[in-house]
């Protein structure tokens, strides 16, 4: 069974209040385009389709051949966007997943639960719901008597009493293709003048078809990014996450709650982080360190058995049994062999410091080669710039 996956991401998001794209901005060190890319990747059997609008091209830049692009011209809502897919998709897949390009914590499993779930529908649709007190403006899954759902009212259509109910549509849905590209023109346009793809399960219910819903266990995962604060509320979300998957890999975090690692870290057994450290980018720590706190590491590559004692190393790197702090600094290109010492108030840029080295303190190397073993005395600064050029 073949599976397509349309990404909704054409909104301006004008809540955000940003000049960057809603979908831009970063989670955990990583666009929120990205996670809900990461999300559906292992279940498409094709480049999902992002549909975009709102400065497309700084999206498409970012994802570049990732995916496969469709523009939404005029924001006529989520049914319009859907049906914008039409012609790159129909005939090419029997399930199709839609997503909105906002919810960067939901996670892979759900996604495969949802897939699982319509495989065994003999209807043509298959939804996630959250039960939640909190609405955050999703619409609510109307259930028959039976039971069974017939229809979501979008919140700003909804009646008082329809207001009280605490089912909650996720906005992640699988459709069968071939009933879905049938339907979506059967979508009537709202007050507002939209297409809401919402509609298409009163369509479905109307036509005597089964629609499931599978309840999410982790109602977070729902989370659609509209403002800074729901934001900042799922970068703490991530930030959990991503602290409980090393903690449980064997590295120690002494304050998980006020320690930042970014998703494309990776760090080695027994490494013990100390709190109000911050691991950045594609940066990769060894076995056995202690690093922190008060530290931040940015794309580097930190050896075995390592310290960095209240230390910016950024770009860098440190070979194994190398210690630098407090209150050092290691920028791009430094590179410490084994064993080098590195005190306070030191400074290394583009320079290679041999093993067994030290600089004791407030001393600044700078394109330079030190050999083996050398003892860098205090107040000492490379002179490597005539005014024109470095040697």
């Amino acid at each position: 069974m073949k599976i397509s996956t349309i990404l909704l991401a054409a909104g301006k998001s004008t809540r955000m209040r940003s000049k960057t794209p809603k979908f831009l901005h970063k989670l955990a060190g990583k666009p929120m385009i990205l996670h809900s890319l990461a999300s559906i990747k292992d279940y498409t059997d094709q480049k999902p389709v992002i549909i975009v609008g709102h400065q497309a091209q700084q999206l498409m830049d970012l994802v570049g051949e990732k995916a496969q692009y469709v523009e939404q011209k005029k924001q006529l809502g989520t049914g319009h966007a859907v049906i914008q897919c039409r012609e790159q998709l129909e005939g090419k897949a029997d399930l199709i997943i839609v997503i909105f390009g906002d919810m960067p914590l939901l996670e892979g499993k759900t996604i495969s639960s949802l897939i699982e779930c319509q495989k065994e529908n003999n209807g043509p649709i298959s939804l996630l719901t959250v039960i939640a007190e909190d609405p955050r403006g999703f619409g609510r899954i109307i259930r028959g008597n039976n039971g069974s759902v017939e229809a979501i009212v979008e919140e700003v259509d909804c009646t008082p009493e329809q207001r009280d109910i605490n089912e909650l549509n996720a906005s992640v849905y699988c459709i069968e293709a071939d009933w879905l590209w049938k339907n979506l023109i059967k979508i009537p346009v709202s007050p507002k003048g939209e297409y809401y793809l919402t509609d298409i399960v009163g369509i479905a219910h109307s036509q005597g078809l089964t629609i499931k819903a599978n309840i999410i266990e982790q109602p977070l995962e729902a989370m659609g990014i509209n403002t800074r604060v729901h934001l900042a509320e799922a970068e703490k979300i991530m930030r959990k996450r991503i602290n409980t998957k090393w903690m449980d890999a064997g590295v120690t975090l002494l304050d998980p709650e006020n320690t930042y690692i970014e998703t494309g870290v990776i760090i080695g057994a027994d490494t013990i982080i100390e709190a109000n450290t911050h691991l950045h980018g594609n940066t990769t720590v060894g076995e056995d360190c202690l690093i922190g706190p008060s530290t931040v590491i940015k794309n580097s590559k930190i050896g075995d058995g390592c310290k960095v004692f209240m230390s910016v190393v950024e770009q860098a790197q440190m070979d194994d049994h190398s210690d630098i702090g407090p209150f050092g600094h290691l920028r791009k290109g430094a590179h410490l062999g084994k064993h080098v010492h590195m005190g306070n108030y030191g400074e290394v840029k583009n320079s290679y410091i041999g093993e067994g080295s030290k600089l004791g303190h407030f001393s600044y190397i700078g394109d330079a080669q030190i050999g083996k073993n050398v003892n860098i005395g205090a107040g000492t600064i490379t002179c490597n710039y005539d005014g024109e050029n470095k040697h």
